[in-house]
């Protein structure tokens, strides 16, 4: 290809020299030029086609690579495109002006103004033509108007005194919205009306505009000026045509004519053929003139032509050369680099030159091989840092803690799956947000910022503390997180961490409500233990001597002394016997027998409960409402028995406390069975029990601590029935919660047992 592009451009070298030759010789002797123009002409269009063939296939090649998709014909194409136009643009450039110079040249050597007069005489023609078609135009409306003035029937006597009146009148017929022919005055009886008739376009024009108005023969008359004389007969050959629209016509009998047009054919004034005529004169003897000059004017352009094609062609050629031999080492380092960008780090064949293309594919190599080290290294400790992640996402993942990373701010930046089970808060609404304003955990938040700002200010007077964590344990309502039940206490560590763009913070927390509710009570047990135990050892001796004293000093005293005895005797015993039974409560709560779990009807056994307090009057407050079909748990009837009379008691003591004309006092027993989904993702299913009054309910101080031991908001009460109750409840394997009413005043205590009996005893 090389080779063929240089003979080529040897080849094209010398025909421009040929050629330019001839274009010297030329100029000084006319004569040659005519004698040889045509084989000149040839000459020029074979070396033109050969060159433009040759360049065609090399632009195929280059195409067919780049659908192709080879590497490198993009760079190709862009170099071939660079170089062809820093030399096509400078051809192109001198061609313009020497075209323009040769034009302007020669134009000054003929400089005849006869086209500037050829253009005034057709203006004037044209002036007048528009004239005499506007006068036509006028004496149409007025015979217009004295047709829709005058009876019907009498059109054909109007037009013949138009077409008499006017001079050069041919014809005036007036035709349908079709163009047909309706009544006609001719001024010769040898025209053919039916010639004269308006084309489509012209009725299209006229119902459109309500007037069409045009000279005929215009065009022709001058094409016939412009290329041969003008013959005696064709002088009167243009004439003038106008149409205009009727106005509606109603008839004696009260109907509208159709709509209907008045046509008028006149003749030219024959000045203007004349005028013609004179324009065609002169115009013949520009031409002739313009002839002698056209032929020169055309040789130096096809020469410059052919010149600018050989310089073109010339250009593209070489640039084929010159971009192949430049972009071949630029394709090697591009090839390179793609193949670096895919992974290859493998050494390139180096350019054997002394130039910057060989140093620069010897730094290429040295680059691909220092990056291929780094890569390694870098895959080394990605993998260790990929471990490094899986481990901790999978310690984090399994942390009953929950873990937040604040950043300085104290936004919420990550958290584990704890933080959303610990305080039921779905992570990604919390992420981002700053952790005081998040809704439910303003005191959480206030709180741990409260322990880093003391912490900041402990290392701030000295105490390089920095680096140790505090500890502190923080108390979050379940109301504020929108959840029902005893207030969260958490146990909550934090210390510094660096995050990314500066510091920020760790913190991690677990809830340890239900540790604390153990420790509770079991300290509570532990006392209840000892005071019964230094409690119940005097109390038989107290009874016994008081009552010995009562029975040595009653025969021996007065009246009013064995009264006051009596009463004082009576108040002792009666007071050992209520601490007695508080003892008695103590060491229940304490030491609770161990659960004797069986398969129960807890229907039945509730059913048996209720038959006694239903029995006496004015005990209807009660409602029982047992679901059908309740499956069998496993209980300790005697337990469950002391857990029902003791909520059911409790609900009795709430209904004393209904003030004067509230509603009547009602108690509700539910039971049903529900159903939910276990951990392992199956459906299981227990039973419910649901023990609800209509009494004031629970104090708020009093629900958040209702199952700790001595509270209690009874005068007389103990306060350790709803901590056995949750006790009883929790050996048997279930679930207890109160909780007061939403749409109405009262309670509800809610017990669940999960424990069934086997499939085999409840079917």
């Amino acid at each position: 290809m090389k080779t063929a592009l240089r003979y080529f451009s040897v080849v094209g070298g010398g025909i421009v020299s040929i050629l330019l030759f001839l274009l010297a010789s030329a100029s000084d002797n006319s004569g040659i030029f005519d004698r040889y123009y045509g084989w000149l002409l040839g000459l020029n269009a074979a070396v033109a086609v050969a060159l433009l063939l040759l360049v065609a296939v090399s632009l195929f090649r280059l195409y067919a690579r780049f659908k192709a998709g080879k590497f490198g014909s993009k760079l190709m194409t862009r170099l071939v495109l660079l170089f062809a136009a820093i030399g096509v643009l400078p051809g192109l450039v001198i061609f313009v002006v020497s075209v323009l110079f040769v034009s302007h040249s020669i134009d000054s050597w003929f400089n005849v103004p006869v086209e500037e007069a050829l253009e005034s005489g057709i203006n004037l023609s044209r002036a007048g033509l528009d004239r005499a078609v506007g006068e036509l135009t006028v004496v149409a409306n007025r015979t217009v108007q004295e047709l829709a003035d005058r009876p019907f029937g009498t059109e054909r006597a109007t037009l013949a005194a138009v077409v008499k009146s006017q001079t050069g009148m041919q014809n005036a017929i007036i035709v349908d919205a079709e163009g047909g022919l309706v009544v006609s005055a001719r001024a010769s009886r040898t025209s053919n009306l039916s010639a004269d008739l308006p084309t489509r376009d012209m009725m299209a024009k006229v119902r459109k505009d309500d007037v069409y108005g045009a000279p005929e023969g215009g065009n022709e008359l001058h094409s016939d000026l412009v290329n041969a004389p003008l013959p005696a007969e064709a002088v009167n050959k243009l004439r003038l045509r106008v149409l205009v629209a009727i106005p509606d016509h109603v008839q004696p009998n009260g109907t509208h004519l159709a709509p209907r047009y008045l046509q008028l054919l006149q003749l030219a004034p024959a000045q203007l053929a004349a005028d013609g005529e004179t324009i065609r004169a002169a115009y013949a003897d520009y031409k002739e003139r313009f002839d002698a000059r056209l032929g020169l004017r055309k040789m130096y352009i096809v020469t410059l032509t052919l010149t600018l094609l050989l310089a073109v062609f010339g250009a593209i050629a070489s640039a084929f050369l010159i971009a192949s031999d430049l972009a071949q080492p630029l394709l090697l380092l591009a090839e390179g680099t793609r193949a670096v960008a895919e992974g290859d780090l493998s050494p390139r064949p180096i350019v054997a030159t002394s130039d910057e293309l060989g140093t620069l594919t010897q730094s290429f190599n040295t680059m691909t091989r220092q990056l291929s080290d780094a890569r390694s290294a870098v895959e080394r400790n990605r993998a260790a840092l990929q471990n490094a992640k899986a481990h901790l996402e999978s310690v984090l993942a399994n942390m009953s803690a929950g873990v937040m990373v604040l950043d300085h701010d104290f936004h919420l930046l990550s958290c584990n799956d704890s933080v959303e089970r610990i305080l039921q808060q779905a992570g990604v609404t919390m992420i981002g947000q700053k952790l005081d304003e998040i809704e439910g955990l303003q005191e959480f938040g206030g709180a741990i910022v409260a322990a880093f700002a003391a912490q900041s200010a402990q290392s701030a007077a000295g105490r390089n503390i920095a680096r140790l964590h505090w500890q502190r344990q923080i108390e979050v309502p379940r109301q504020a997180i929108g959840v029902e039940g005893n207030d969260l206490t958490l146990l909550t560590r934090g210390s510094r961490l660096p995050v990314e763009g500066g510091s920020g913070y760790l913190v991690v927390f677990d809830d340890i409500s239900d540790v604390i509710s153990a420790q509770r009570s079991i300290a509570w047990g532990e006392v209840a233990r000892r005071l019964a135990h230094e409690i119940k050892n005097p109390l038989t001796p107290i009874q016994l001597s008081a009552e010995r004293m009562q029975m040595k000093l009653e025969d021996k005293l007065m009246p009013a002394d064995v009264e006051l005895l009596n009463k004082g005797t009576a108040t002792i015993v009666n007071q050992v016997a209520a601490m007695k039974r508080m003892v008695d409560d103590f060491r229940d709560y304490a030491k609770t027998p161990p659960a004797v779990l069986e398969p129960l009807d807890l229907n039945a056994l509730i059913d048996e409960i209720l038959h006694l307090y239903m029995s006496g009057e004015g005990n209807d407050i009660i409602h029982p409402q047992l679901g059908a079909g309740l499956p069998l748990v496993m209980g300790d009837p005697t337990q469950l028995r002391q857990v029902i009379h003791n909520l059911l008691q409790n609900a009795q003591d709430a209904m004393a406390e209904l003030p004067a004309g509230a509603p009547q006092a009602r108690i509700d027993v539910i039971t049903e069975a529900i159903h939910y989904q276990g951990a392992d993702g199956g459906t299981r299913t227990a039973v419910r029990l649901a023990i609800s009054d209509n009494g004031p309910g629970f104090a708020p101080k009093i629900l958040a601590r209702a199952f700790e031991p001595y509270v209690t908001s009874k005068a007389r009460g103990t306060g350790l029935g709803l901590p056995m109750v949750k006790k009883i409840i929790e050996e048997h394997g279930g679930r207890i919660d109160i909780q007061n009413h939403v749409d109405r005043s009262g309670a509800s205590v809610l017990i669940l047992l999960l424990k069934l009996a086997p499939a085999s005893q409840n079917s």
